[in-house]
């Protein structure tokens, strides 16, 4: 058995930019956004020559701090709201690839959820290369492929949080089988999964007996991580929810906090979602946007309507460009141009967010919940980020209206 120890790529200086990554652009692994290494790290991912397969180790780690400024009737409704700092994620990767002639991967990810203080299964499974048909075939659990900002990893992401009605309706995670594809000729991109929980009964993410999900759609960009590019999807899914109930919930884009909207568990035979995603990339900006609508199969409530989505505008002041994978169509974490350890100023990326949710309708009252959110990403290296954000939020439920602030920070490192 040999042993090798994956080290760092020399530093760019200010005014060179990442290199152009042709392998990613047509081959996943089983980890897809998760399994991605930092392309430019300080520290690289340890990784060993097995024989039969290589063997990389990876991780994460979060810390959250939050304080809140309520009104009146914020505090009668959730009068717990202290500020804090608190674990937000802490996770191990293991992955690697089999000695074959086609590509062949496996990962297993293993992550501690602070909310119910236990070691949990995450991302995990086989992912096998076509490349005839310009495809990839997963199977184990993982990310169903909804939403491309569902879909990233979330130490990638350009806020501290997704939007909150993608956590209300979307689960986490999933146990099935995947096909993901994308043709460069036609910049055409799809992913089509089926999914069941005879594995995963139990966790806090099964909430369907199973489900299917649909997501396709084309992007204009013929680099990963430079020029102009336009990313337009459609994503579609329809599952059965768990003993014939469903409960959508959602915190406000802030992990220490309560449930702002919560319908409560209703009898629900089936749930269909569907809406559109389109992002721009015109260089060192990116804007976009997802909306998205969810009917629920449930004459006992009057077969209810939830609506939600956000937009947003991130811009890298430093001069960096957002990369993003063609394979899997997603975009991946900001690497800056020269870093804190180079004794320059790293790169940053202040950005505005405004996020919509709607679970409210009929007799069900779970509230309508929006929130604008200016916010400051600081890319000291890349490993690590530090992130700070303001948020202000009104929540309409029950017949009252609230307002919380939110003034969050938040330091990652990953491996």
């Amino acid at each position: 058995m040999t042993s090798t120890i994956a080290s760092a790529q020399k530093p760019r200086t200010p005014t060179e930019k990442a290199p152009s990554d042709s392998t990613l652009a047509t081959e996943l692994t089983a980890g897809e956004a998760d399994g991605e290494p930092s392309r430019r790290a300080l520290l690289g991912r340890p990784e060993w020559n097995l024989g039969f397969t290589t063997l990389h180790v990876g991780g994460g780690l979060l810390f959250d701090a939050i304080a809140y400024s309520q009104d009146t009737a914020s505090e009668r409704q959730f009068p717990k709201l202290n500020a804090q700092i608190k674990l937000r994620d802490f996770r191990f990767i293991l992955g690697g690839r089999f000695r074959s002639k086609r590509p062949f991967t496996w990962q297993a990810g293993i992550m501690y959820d602070a909310a119910t203080s236990k070691w949990l299964m995450r991302q995990t499974g086989l992912m096998v290369a076509v490349p005839e048909i310009h495809s990839h075939f997963f199977l184990g659990r993982a990310k169903e492929g909804f939403s491309l900002n569902k879909v990233m990893v979330g130490y990638d992401g350009w806020s501290m949080e997704r939007l909150p009605f993608t956590d209300a309706t979307i689960p986490l995670l999933a146990d099935g089988i995947k096909w993901l594809g994308y043709i460069p000729t036609a910049h055409w991109f799809w992913n089509l999964g089926a999914f069941m929980d005879a594995l995963s009964e139990g966790q806090s993410f099964s909430s369907y007996n199973y489900q299917f999900v649909a997501r396709t759609g084309w992007v204009s960009a013929t680099s990963e991580d430079r020029g102009t590019l336009v990313h337009a999807g459609m994503n579609f899914r329809i599952g059965q929810p768990d003993k014939d109930s469903l409960q959508l919930r959602s915190k406000p884009e802030a992990f220490p906090a309560s449930y702002f909207i919560d319908t409560k568990k209703f009898p629900a035979r089936s749930a269909m979602t569907f809406g559109p995603e389109l992002y721009y990339r015109p260089g060192r900006v990116l804007l976009g946007s997802e909306y998205y609508w969810q009917r629920v199969s449930s004459p006992e409530t009057g077969n209810p309507w939830f609506h939600g989505g956000e937009a947003f505008v991130q811009w890298l002041t430093t001069g960096e460009t957002r990369s993003y994978n063609m394979a899997g169509s997603y975009f991946r974490e900001v690497s800056p141009d020269s870093t804190i350890i180079q004794g320059a100023s790293g790169g940053w990326g202040p950005m505005v967010k405004f996020s919509y949710s709607n679970l409210t309708n009929g007799p069900l009252q779970g509230g309508i919940f929006w929130r604008v959110t200016p916010m400051i990403n600081w890319y000291m290296t890349d490993n690590l980020r530090f992130e700070f954000a303001y948020g202000y939020g009104v929540l309409t439920k029950l017949g009252a209206r609230s307002v919380t602030q939110f003034f969050q920070s938040r330091i990652q490192m990953r491996l």
